[in-house]
């Protein structure tokens, strides 16, 4: 079987990994992938949002099944592109439609979802450009911290957590008036605060059925003690110790189950990963924000402790058969520290030689190329270190032992994960 995985990141090198363990032995095209990917399949010089480009790419290469690793090409409509195509609608997509991936693709889209089917969130309002004076009055009428969300894709850092009302007008007006998320921000939403512990869920369904992966707690924040910009992400750790089966039980019950209905009642075309980014306050479950996709860090903790067949969870997947399969999952902790570029997620040089990679350990290439046979950094997120254990503390003693030897120009990676558990 010939599969394209579209990305270029850690998570697409992680499904590669799980992929390429597979008795079926498929053939992986990965578009455009890194260097890592590079050792796993076919890395395609194609775009993974031009939609045609990728079109092509899968009769060129005669593909089977299409993974979709980051939300920006479900939000363009890949997965709508491919299912109108006169010759290759036939081929599974995982990963949702377009009118659904505006779960991600739109804050105001999620909180009007979870608002119809009484999922738990924040209280909020949106403002745009027009409404900009309005924004600022509402925001004298709620108390301190102020959370701004761009309403579109920005990457992972399109929210704003901040403490000074002066300041939080002057961060509304950079965003509506300023553009300051581009396009991503000609609408705000504003919401209520959350204060309590995070923590990430992922549901694999096929539109019927669903499995549900073991769940993350993923770290955003570049500076150790979680200060500084928020990023990517900078390392996750699984299981997640104060997910008891109580707290469990209240997240499959208050949001996973009537997330799941939602797509079903509102027509919702979504055959793939759902990511619900979770915060326990106090005893209770909340949703922060929904994704269309796996998380990157949190695959390369949650993937590695799956220990199912990925080709025939996809394969179920493809073919509505998820509701007859059984997960089974690793008993032991997981762990990934990600290593950054200096100066991330600001601004920083690519092209930095990377040297190091133990031949055993489990790495997983990101921001990676290769250049005249030289492994070099090619992004602000640069590799991330997997390691495992009897718990989270044992499992992160074994990510930071995978780093020991590898090294970079300026590179950085954050040593207190887990300090909160």
């Amino acid at each position: 079987m010939n599969i394209l995985i579209l990305g270029s990141g850690g998570r697409e090198h992680t499904f590669c990994y799980k992929l390429a363990q597979s008795p079926q032995q498929p053939n992986l095209f990965i578009a455009p992938g890194n260097a890592g990917t590079a050792e796993l399949g076919t890395n395609l010089a194609v775009n993974p949002t031009d939609l045609e480009a990728v079109a092509l790419a899968m009769s060129q290469h005669q593909i089977d099944l299409v993974v979709v690793g980051p939300e920006a090409p479900l939000v363009a409509g890949i997965h709508d592109h491919i299912a109108a195509h006169p010759t290759l609608s036939h081929i599974p997509v995982i990963g949702p439609k377009q009118e659904a991936a505006q779960l991600e693709g739109s804050k105001a889209y999620a909180k009007a979802f979870m608002e119809r089917h009484n999922i738990p969130t924040a209280p909020y309002k949106q403002f745009t450009a027009k409404t900009l004076n309005e924004g600022l009055e509402y925001l004298e009428t709620i108390p301190a911290p102020y959370v701004l969300k761009a309403d579109g894709l920005a990457a992972g850092k399109g929210v704003l957590i901040i403490h000074e009302l002066a300041e939080a007008k002057e961060a509304l007006t950079d965003m509506l008036a300023n553009k300051k998320f581009g396009a991503a921000s000609e609408q705000v939403v504003i919401e209520g605060f959350l204060d309590g512990i995070e923590l990430s869920c992922f549901v694999l369904t096929d539109g019927s059925g669903h499995v549900t992966f073991p769940f993350a707690k993923d770290y955003k924040r570049i500076g150790e003690g979680d200060t500084g910009l928020n990023t990517g992400g900078m390392g996750a750790v699984s299981p997640v110790p104060f997910n008891d089966a109580v707290f469990k039980q209240k997240i499959h019950d208050r949001i996973i189950s009537p997330t799941l209905e939602g797509f079903k009642k509102d027509k919702l075309d979504f055959v793939g990963f759902v990511f619900i980014g979770l915060i326990r306050v106090g005893d209770d479950p909340y949703v922060i924000e929904y994704n269309v996709r796996m998380g990157d860090p949190e695959t390369q903790v949650v993937l590695p402790r799956i220990e199912n067949d990925m080709m025939e969870l996809l394969s179920a997947t493809a073919q509505k058969r998820l509701n007859e399969v059984e997960l089974h999952i690793r008993p032991e902790a997981a762990a990934t520290v990600v290593a950054v570029s200096g100066g991330y997620p600001e601004a920083y040089e690519n092209g930095k030689e990377i040297t190091g990679i133990p031949n055993d350990g489990l790495i997983f290439h990101a921001g990676t190329t290769l250049d005249n046979g030289k492994l070099v950094s090619n992004g602000g997120r640069v590799l991330a270190s997997t390691g495992f254990g009897n718990d989270i503390q044992e499992a992160l003693t074994s990510a930071y032992a995978g780093l020991t030897n590898i090294a970079f120009e300026g590179m950085y990676f954050r040593k207190d994960l887990g300090f909160d558990l």
